[in-house]
């Protein structure tokens, strides 16, 4: 997932180095999106790994 908000956000690089303003945008609230869900998921990966390993001796 974070390949697909690097993805994206190349594109909307690009997109605003030629000056496409709408698709720019549309491509870095995407990115953007991606990036937050991906986070969230990192986040709740470690919580939950941490919580079904158990407290290490």
């Amino acid at each position: 997932m974070l390949y697909w908000a690097a993805v994206f956000f190349i594109i909307a690089i690009i997109a605003a180095v030629f000056g496409f303003g709408g698709i720019a945008a549309g491509a870095a609230s995407i990115a953007k999106i991606l990036f937050i869900v991906f986070v969230i998921l990192f986040i709740l990966s470690l919580i939950f790994g941490g919580i079904r390993r158990g407290p290490r001796p």
